[in-house]
């Protein structure tokens, strides 16, 4: 079977249900635009592991997810969604692109969360966006994107109580929404909520327990995703 999209770590695939798709999540790793690519065995079975527990932590918080059930290891059943050309990244503390954009140390704590939007694009490398372009983009409605921002405070607020819970920091994430196929009127969150698209810092050491692990050649990349599965384990149990 030829998969109907495949990204830089997953793949979708069609289901008898024309309202449902079979994402899978692949084992590749990519950075700085897939500039930096690898190969980890066991990451597809990780992500899918730490995603299909924290989607249904959302959903049991009252996060409309896109999340069915999932299949196997590396396999989940999701609602069949138009994805948002709009990426959210909601930021706790200063690092990665906003610290090199700024000279904000990284590790700054900022006084509220910071809500950046990029456009969904690989080709144009995911430029940062604001409420004009959106507008003019034809990217989103302005109703859309006030749920978009509500949304991403909401998940923040439980995310970042969670991971606190499991000893870790949660310095910024990347979200992504999609309307839902079969009603294009509600708008659910899509994609995956992993170490690949958090930063997660040990609240006790300050150790990187995320893809940066990847980016900065920092060794035992899966052995830290391994250690963020078992947490979020037993403080879902």
């Amino acid at each position: 079977m030829t998969p109907l999209y495949e990204g830089k770590a997953k793949r979708m695939w069609a289901t008898d249900n024309p309202d449902t798709l079979r994402m899978e999540f692949k084992d590749e790793a990519t950075a700085f635009d897939g500039k930096k690519k690898a190969q980890f065995e066991n990451k597809g079975r990780l992500n899918n592991a730490i995603s299909t527990l924290i989607y249904g932590m959302l959903e049991k918080e009252g996060i409309p997810t896109h999340f069915v059930r999932q299949i196997d290891e590396t396999n989940v059943e999701v609602k069949k969604v138009e994805i948002l050309m709009v990426e959210v990244i909601v930021r706790n503390l200063a690092a990665g692109s906003f610290s090199k954009r700024t000279g904000i140390e990284e590790g700054h704590v900022f006084t509220q969360p910071v809500i950046e939007f990029s456009y969904k694009s690989d080709a144009l490398g995911d430029p940062l966006i604001n409420d004009d372009y959106i507008r003019e983009m034809n990217l989103a409605t302005p109703g859309e994107l006030a749920h978009l921002r509500k949304s991403a405070f909401k998940v923040n607020e439980i995310l970042s109580a969670f991971f606190a819970k499991c000893g870790l920091k949660l310095v910024d994430f990347k979200l992504e929404f999609g309307r839902l196929a079969c009603d294009p009127s509600v708008i659910v969150l899509a994609d995956e909520i992993s170490p690949d698209g958090c930063r997660l810092w040990d609240l006790k050491t300050g150790e990187k327990m995320d893809k940066d692990r990847f980016r900065r050649d920092l060794g035992n990349v899966m052995e830290a995703y391994e250690e963020v599965l078992g947490r979020v384990r037993e403080n879902l149990a």
